[in-house]
């Protein structure tokens, strides 16, 4: 998701909690908004595709048209393209590739996706523009981001509080934005879609079963000590060792309130091309 002239840092990294969070991530919980555009055949290339869970649910449901799946990380794409064998989805491919330099012709595809990518962005306009050049007349472009202000949860925790402030100050030491999400359809109308053709949205990720309660606490309590978070609040001096074990230890806590509910929102547009 970066070049020389955009050099970004990933906040998560790719960690294991990390794929552990971007394996459950499905067509229908990570792009309802999208599929209904959808037909078979159609050709579509999934930008910042992870360990691919998402574009083999896409490439399932668009056979036999073609789908492609980019990312910034070999080690990730090897992932991908393991889990599409595994799969046998043959009409998906994975490649490295930069979000703002896609290896594309023009009019390449009908729909590009992008889920999670443009919070992690140096220059997200820079980068819709690309994904708007790659994409043909009439066709359309589809990014979902977080926005981490938005999130809330039950019971009020002070760790809680105190990891999302840090997250904050990570991603602007990042010259990132943890709340892309309300700012998506701003975005999209700075890189020049027409505003007749933008149809902006939101989504909800909601963990309040004991289950996806468990799992959300589990997965965030090692981000804060292991992840790139981790490695980066360090390294920016805005947090030490014992800070994230605190807040890994909050998480956990959380984890075990027979009550406890987390929701996070996510900003939602389709631009017509």
């Amino acid at each position: 998701m970066n070049s020389p002239t955009h050099p970004d840092l990933y906040t998560h990294g790719h960690h294991e909690s990390v794929l552990r969070s971007h394996r459950w991530r499905t067509a229908e919980n990570s792009a309802a908004y999208l599929l209904p555009a959808l037909v078979p055949g159609t050709r579509l290339l999934n930008v910042g595709c992870g360990p691919g869970s998402v574009t083999i649910d896409l490439a399932a449901r668009l056979e036999p048209g073609e789908v492609v799946g980019v990312d910034t990380s070999a080690a990730v794409v090897e992932i991908a393209q393991k889990a599409a064998a595994d799969a046998g989805a043959d009409n998906v491919t994975f490649q490295v590739a930069d979000a703002y330099e896609l290896p594309f012709p023009d009019d390449a595809f009908d729909v590009v996706h992008a889920h999670q990518v443009l919070q992690h962005l140096t220059d997200p306009v820079t980068a819709l523009r690309e994904m708007r050049r790659v994409t043909r007349p009439g066709g359309v472009v589809a990014v979902r981001d977080a926005d981490y202000s938005g999130m809330t949860w039950y019971p009020q925790s002070d760790g809680l509080d105190e990891w999302l402030a840090l997250y904050h100050e990570v991603t602007q030491a990042n010259e990132a934005d943890a709340n892309a999400g309300r700012k998506l359809l701003s975005w999209v109308r700075e890189a020049g879609f027409e505003p007749d053709g933008i149809v902006p949205s939101a989504g909800v990720w909601c963990y309040a079963t004991p289950e996806d309660r468990t799992w959300w606490a589990g997965l965030w309590a090692d981000r804060s000590v292991a992840s790139n978070f981790a490695a980066q609040a360090i390294a920016h001096g805005l947090a030490d060792e014992v800070g994230l074990e605190l807040l890994a230890d909050a998480w956990r806590e959380w984890g075990k309130q027979p009550d406890g509910w987390f929701a996070v929102l996510h900003g939602e547009v389709l631009a017509r091309a």
